[in-house]
C-alpha cells in the first residue's frame, strides 16, 4: 500500500509563506539506528517545519487532514526507525517549538504536531518497548555511543552526588556545571541547544560547532524531557501513565541492588533477584514514610507548643529542633538531586521552603532571648513558630493530593491565586489613590491610620461605614467621593475579580486532568530518577551528615567509602524494610516476574531493524506483529545498550490481532479515505492537492 506525501513548501524562520507558494516536496527524514540524538533532532525539525506551516490547534492536527502528513511521519518512524532517542527528539523540539512566540502561531502548532507525533508513535509499540523508549537516556555524546548504563566521568561518585539534571562539561570550569540548580539557567542552556539545531538545520555543509549542542540534554530521558517541556498532553496518555504508575508501585526500578558497583538503569523489578533495600527507592514508599514523618513532626510540634517552656529548653524541644534539622537536610538532598525545574513544579515544596524558615526564625529568637534572658524575644519566637501550622497541617495531607479529585483542585486553586495576585495590583492603585484623597481632605477629622481602616472595611463589604462618615469627611467632597469609591470597590472591582477568577477556574478545570497527572508525574520522576545510590530517610540522614561529610574532607571517595554508607544505610533501615516486605507479602498477586503488568516482548525492542523490502506499507495496517514467545526475563533484563542489529519480520510489537480488531482496523481506514475525499470536495478542484492511497 504506497503512500505519497502531500506537499508542502518548506518555511524558514526569516520568510513568510504566501498563499499561494508553490509546494516542495518533504521528505520523511532518513534517520538511521546509529544517528545520535543531535542529528536526529536535525532531520525531525526539517520535517515538521516543512509540513507544519499553518496555524492549527491541537485538536485539528489530531483529527482533521492538517494531520495527514504527521500520520505519514508516524507510520514511517514505527516501522522504518529504530533509533532509540526517538521520542527524546520529538519531545525537545516540543519544547523549543513552544518557547517561541511568533504571533501567529505556527511555533504552536509545530509543538503540539512534536507532541501528537510522539505519543502516536508510543501507541503503535508495546507496552514493554514503550518503556524502553520513553526512559532512553541521551548518553554523551563525547564518549560516543555509550550505554544509558555506563559510569560517570567521575566514577561512583558521581553517583551519589550528581544531580538529576546532570550536565556533563567538557570544560574545566566548575561554573557550567552548578548552573544546572538553577532553572532559568537550566531551561536557557536547553533551549539554546535545540535553537543551534533547528536555525542552521538546512546548512548542511556548515562546519560542526566545537561543542556538542545537545550537551544540557545528556543522561536525560523522554519523561524528564516531557516535563520540562511542559508536554501534559503527552504525559496524559495512558501509555505513559502506565509507565509512571509502574515506577509509582516500584514495577520499573532505577537500582536493584546496593552494592559498590550498582549502576543506574530502568529495570522491571523481579522481587527473586533484586535486593530488598532497593524498594527504599520506590515513590510509593517513600511518600508512605514522609505522612509518618509529617506526622511526628506535628506531635513534637503540638507537645512543644503546649509546654512551652520560657526558661529551659526541654528534651521535646530538642527532638523538634532535630527533626528541623533532619527536615532542612532533606530537602536539600532532594534539591540537588532533582534540580530547581522539578523541585518547583511540586508545590508542596514551597510549602516545605516556608516551614524551614519559620523553624530558623524560632530558633534564633528561642537562643538570642534565652542567652540575653529577654523573655519577651522568646514569647515572640513562640508565637512564631504557632505560625508553622498554617504550613505544617496541609503538609500532612498532601497525601490526599495524589487523589485524582484533590489533586485536579489543587491546580485550580494555585491558577487562581495566580490571577488573584495579577488582580490586586489594580485594587492597591485604586486603594492608594482613594486612601490619599480622603486621609488629604479629612484631615482635621481622621487620622491617616484610622482613614486607611475605614478604607479597608469599605472594600471588603462594609459600605456602611463610608456611607456614615462621608459627611464628615468634608461635605462638600466627601458624599461624590465615598459613592464612587463604593461603586468602583463593591460593584466594579468585586464582580470583577469573581468573573475573572470564575474564568480561571473554569479554565484549568477543562484541563484539570492533564495538570494533575502532569504534577503527579513530577512527583514519580523526582523520587525515583535521583542519581544517588544511598537514600538515608530523614532523621537517619543526620547520620550519615555527621559520619561521613567530615570523613569526605580528608578520605578520597573510594569504594569502602561508599560500602561504609551501605552498611549504615542497611544498620538504621533494616526495619523500615521489614515493614515494606511484609507489605509486599500480603499485596502480592500474581506477578511473580514483574513483567505481567506490561505486554509486549520481554527482550530488547531497539534490536529491531528496518521493515523488510516492499515499502512503508508492507507492515500490516493492523499494527500488530506476531512474535515468537520468550522466556521470562530476570531483574538483570533492562534496557539494554542499542546495537545496530538487523531487526527480522516476526519481531513484532505485541500479540496477533483478533477478528474484532481487524475489522475496526479496516473501517477506521475507510472513514480516513472517505474524510480525505469529502474535505477535498469542499475546498475545490486545484486548491490542494489531496493525498492519494493505492491498495
Amino acid at each position: 500500500m504506497p503512500i505519497r506525501v502531500k506537499s508542502r513548501p518548506l518555511a524558514t524562520p526569516d520568510r513568510a509563506l504566501s498563499p499561494v507558494s508553490v509546494p516542495t516536496e518533504v521528505p520523511l527524514p532518513d534517520i538511521a539506528h546509529e544517528d545520535v540524538f543531535r542529528d536526529v533532532v536535525k532531520k525531525l525539525s526539517i520535517y515538521v517545519t516543512g509540513v507544519v506551516y499553518l496555524p492549527s490547534t491541537f485538536e485539528q492536527l489530531r483529527t482533521t487532514s492538517a494531520g495527514d502528513d504527521l500520520h505519514a511521519l508516524v507510520n514511517h518512524l514505527s516501522t522504518r526507525v529504530t533509533n532509540p532517542a526517538i521520542v527524546n527528539a520529538l519531545l525537545a523540539l516540543r519544547w523549543h517549538y513552544g518557547s517561541i512566540s511568533d504571533g501567529r502561531g505556527i511555533s504552536e502548532a509545530r509543538a503540539n504536531a512534536c507532541e501528537i507525533v510522539a505519543w502516536r508513535f508510543l501507541t503503535r509499540l508495546s507496552e514493554r518497548e514503550a518503556v524502553e523508549f520513553c526512559l532512553y537516556e541521551i548518553p554523551d555524546g563525547s564518549q560516543g555511543d555509550t550505554s544509558l548504563t555506563d559510569e560517570p566521568a567521575d566514577g561512583g561518585e558521581s553517583n551519589e552526588r550528581s544531580s538529576l539534571l546532570y550536565r556533563p562539561s567538557r570544560s574545566p570550569s566548575p561554573d557550567r556545571r552548578s548552573d544546572n540548580r538553577f532553572g532559568s539557567t537550566r531551561r536557557s542552556q536547553l533551549f539554546q541547544s535545540i535553537s543551534k539545531l533547528t536555525i542552521s538545520r538546512h546548512a548542511t555543509e556548515v562546519e560542526e560547532p566545537e561543542d556538542d549542542p545537545t550537551e544540557s540534554f545528556t543522561h536525560l530521558n523522554g519523561l524528564e524531557i516531557a516535563a520540562i517541556a511542559d508536554a501534559k498532553r503527552f504525559l496524559s496518555q495512558h501509555v505513559v501513565q502506565k509507565i509512571i504508575t509502574g515506577i509509582w508501585n516500584g514495577e520499573i526500578i532505577f537500582w536493584d541492588r546496593l552494592s559498590v558497583h550498582s549502576e543506574k538503569k530502568p529495570r522491571f523489578y523481579n522481587p527473586s533477584t533484586a535486593d530488598p533495600f532497593s524498594r527504599l527507592r520506590v515513590p510509593k514508599y517513600l511518600k508512605a514514610y514522609e505522612v509518618a514523618f509529617f506526622v511526628g513532626f506535628l506531635m513534637l510540634y503540638y507537645s512543644v507548643l503546649i509546654e512551652q517552656n520560657r526558661y529551659a529548653i526541654t528534651p521535646l524541644e530538642i527532638l523538634l529542633y532535630v527533626w528541623f534539622a533532619a527536615f532542612f537536610y532533606d530537602e536539600v538532598s532532594e534539591y540537588i538531586d532533582a534540580g530547581s525545574i522539578f523541585y518547583a513544579a511540586d508545590i508542596w515544596n514551597l510549602f516545605d521552603m516556608i516551614m524551614i524558615a519559620i523553624g530558623i526564625v524560632f530558633a534564633i529568637l528561642r537562643f538570642v532571648g534565652l542567652y540575653k534572658a529577654d523573655y519577651t524575644l522568646v514569647d515572640i519566637g513562640f508565637d512564631v513558630l504557632s505560625l508553622e501550622a498554617l504550613f505544617m497541617v496541609p503538609r500532612v495531607c498532601s497525601i490526599f493530593s495524589l487523589s485524582p479529585y484533590w489533586g485536579t483542585l489543587i491546580p485550580c486553586l494555585k491558577e487562581m491565586g495566580k490571577d488573584f495576585l495579577k488582580f490586586m495590583v489594580l485594587v492597591i492603585i485604586v486603594y492608594v489613590g482613594f486612601l490619599t484623597t480622603f486621609s488629604l481632605v479629612g484631615r482635621e477629622a481622621y487620622s491617616f491610620s484610622h482613614m486607611a481602616m475605614i478604607v479597608t472595611k469599605i472594600f471588603f463589604g462594609s459600605s456602611y461605614v463610608g456611607f456614615d462618615i462621608m459627611e464628615e469627611i468634608d461635605p462638600i467632597f466627601g458624599p461624590p467621593l465615598m459613592l464612587i469609591f463604593v461603586t468602583l470597590s463593591s460593584i466594579l472591582l468585586m464582580g470583577s475579580l469573581t468573573g475573572m477568577l470564575s474564568n480561571s477556574f473554569s479554565r484549568v478545570i477543562t484541563h484539570a486532568r492533564e495538570e494533575y497527572l502532569y504534577v503527579y508525574s513530577v512527583y514519580v520522576l523526582e523520587a525515583s530518577t535521583s542519581n544517588r545510590l544511598t537514600h538515608f530517610y530523614p532523621p537517619f540522614n543526620l547520620l550519615a551528615l555527621g559520619i561521613f561529610r567530615p570523613l569526605r574532607l580528608f578520605l578520597p571517595s573510594d569504594d569502602k567509602f561508599r560500602q561504609a554508607r551501605i552498611l549504615l544505610l542497611r544498620a538504621t533501615h533494616a526495619p523500615i524494610v521489614g515493614a515494606i516486605q511484609v507489605y509486599e507479602w500480603f499485596t502480592n498477586k500474581a506477578n511473580h516476574d514483574g513483567f505481567d503488568n506490561f505486554r509486549g516482548p520481554r527482550q530488547n525492542s531497539f534490536k529491531r531493524n528496518a521493515a523488510p523490502p516492499g515499502g512503508l506499507g508492507s507492515r500490516p495496517q493492523s499494527g500488530y506483529r506476531p512474535r515468537i514467545p520468550t522466556p521470562h526475563a530476570t531483574s538483570a533484563e533492562v534496557i539494554h545498550k542499542p546495537r545496530p542489529q538487523q531487526r527480522v519480520i516476526d519481531d513484532y510489537a505485541g500479540e496477533a490481532p483478533s477478528d474484532v480488531e481487524v475489522r475496526i482496523s479496516e473501517l477506521a481506514a475507510k472513514i480516513d479515505r472517505l474524510t480525505t475525499l469529502v474535505v477535498a470536495l469542499q475546498s475545490g478542484a486545484g486548491v490542494e492537492t489531496v493525498e492519494t492511497v493505492q491498495t
